[in-house]
């Protein structure tokens, strides 16, 4: 194979890589072992893993447990589904095909906008090719972005972005967390394409989002609302109805259970002047020289098909078993169904923070309208509170400090359906002792 392609050494194909980046020693392993042994040191490991469903979670911060019905899982396990991959040819992919379709539709009445897409990875690389769309749509290299985005979907964006040149600026909220209009007014220039800001924000507070699409929009920028905790989108006005021009995020709550990182599901809505700039398929509907009903490909603007270096996007995966769950976990619950789900997301969160902030030395340094995550702020350092209610089997939330180093007494805390009130008052009696 070395001859063929015209090389002495295997080393040779790897010279591309700077010299400081490639390994010039043995990997630190183990020497093998038999397959019982690997097996039975593996079943050790996981035994130190928290399970999420016999602990008492409470976190969030864009990975979200929710309850799956159990029709979600049977129907993805029908043949027809569990192995669908990129639908290529339409006239034996119909049944692929109309799961993006509805996929699609699903997306786009949430939203409150015309075209939705398939095959996004999760909704950090979502939010790069949004910032990627308002680039071609607006010629321009600047990104204004809220501080109180996800940070690990600005990190995500930063790399990704940087190749067209494009810089992501970021603007501190106001104290109490929600989006300083006056500041992202100021940041606002004709050199920039896109005004991103999430909702609800990274710290549970639920933005306003019609005086900051007035405020992109007056500067010829497009605004870009990332949703991290999808099921907000059931009970809180679609972002297209407030003025957003995309609409992203991840929809891993959706049927999708958590697995250590994956697989996620990102998604992204736009106006229909923009379709055109649009990542990943677009699945359409059309009909047959005898009327009957189908589904094509509409648009399909990747790397590997005849666009190559002119495609939107580089990504590659069909996601589709994905988004075909999320389909299946909304047509279950319904219209109404998500509606009534969202308000117990938000009347946990509501008895949490009353209960919770009523603790002595605790306080809530963000009050205002939430969804169901907030900040509750210890009377000191959060680390080793959380790490003896951890020993508990309590995870309570998330220490911002691993974001936020000036922010070493917060903690983000997530209620759902699945947070009983025993649960709830499980939480305050233990915290109550640990402080």
């Amino acid at each position: 194979m070395l001859r063929t392609i015209g090389v002495d050494t295997i080393e040779k194909l790897f010279e591309s890589i700077p010299s400081q980046w490639r390994l010039d020693r043995p990997l630190d392993l183990p020497p093998p072992a038999p397959e019982q042994n690997l097996v039975a040191h593996l079943r050790d490991l996981s035994r130190r893993n928290l399970d999420p469903d016999e602990s008492v979670s409470f976190l969030g911060a864009g990975a979200y447990r929710h309850f799956i019905p159990a029709v979600v899982d049977h129907l993805l396990s029908r043949s027809e589904f569990y192995s669908s991959y990129t639908p290529y040819q339409p006239e034996v992919s119909q049944g692929t095909l109309q799961a993006i379709f509805e996929f699609q539709t699903l997306i786009c009445q949430l939203a409150s906008l015309d075209v939705a897409n398939a095959s996004l990875y999760d909704g950090a690389s979502a939010l790069a090719e949004g910032i990627l769309l308002a680039h071609r749509a607006r010629r321009r290299r600047r990104v204004v972005a809220l501080e109180t985005v996800h940070p690990e979907y600005l990190q995500t964006s930063r790399t990704l972005v940087s190749a067209p040149g494009m810089e992501i600026e970021t603007i501190p909220a106001r104290e109490d967390g929600a989006a300083d209009l006056r500041r992202v007014a100021a940041a606002l220039d004709g050199d920039t394409a896109a005004l991103v800001v999430q909702q609800p924000n990274f710290l549970g507070r639920i933005e306003e989002i019609e005086p900051l699409a007035e405020a992109a929009h007056a500067a010829g920028a497009l605004l870009v609302v990332v949703v991290a905790e999808a099921v907000s989108l059931g009970l809180l006005k679609g972002p297209g109805e407030q003025g957003a021009d995309v609409v992203l995020g991840e929809a891993q709550s959706f049927g999708i259970p958590l697995s250590f990182g994956g697989p996620y599901l990102g998604f992204m809505a736009v106006r229909s002047e923009h379709l055109r700039d649009l990542p990943g398929r677009l699945v359409g509907q059309a009909r047959d020289s005898q009327g009957r009903t189908g589904y094509v490909l509409t648009l399909a603007t990747r790397e590997q098909h005849i666009r190559r270096e002119k495609a939107t996007s580089n990504i590659c995966t069909n996601e589709g078993l994905c988004a075909l769950a999320a389909s299946i976990f909304l047509a279950t619950v319904g219209k109404r169904g998500l509606r009534e789900l969202a308000e117990q997301n938000r009347c946990r969160a509501e008895y949490a923070r009353e209960s919770l902030s009523s603790l002595p030395g605790c306080r809530l340094p963000h009050p205002g309208p939430l969804f169901n995550e907030f900040v509750l702020e210890f009377p000191r350092e959060a680390l080793p509170v959380h790490g003896a209610l951890l020993k508990k089997g309590i995870v309570a939330g998330l220490p911002l400090s691993r974001y936020f180093p000036d922010r070493k007494r917060n903690v983000l805390l997530c209620f759902t359906e699945l947070s009983s009130r025993l649960q709830i008052d499980r939480l305050v009696k233990a915290l109550r002792e640990a402080l």
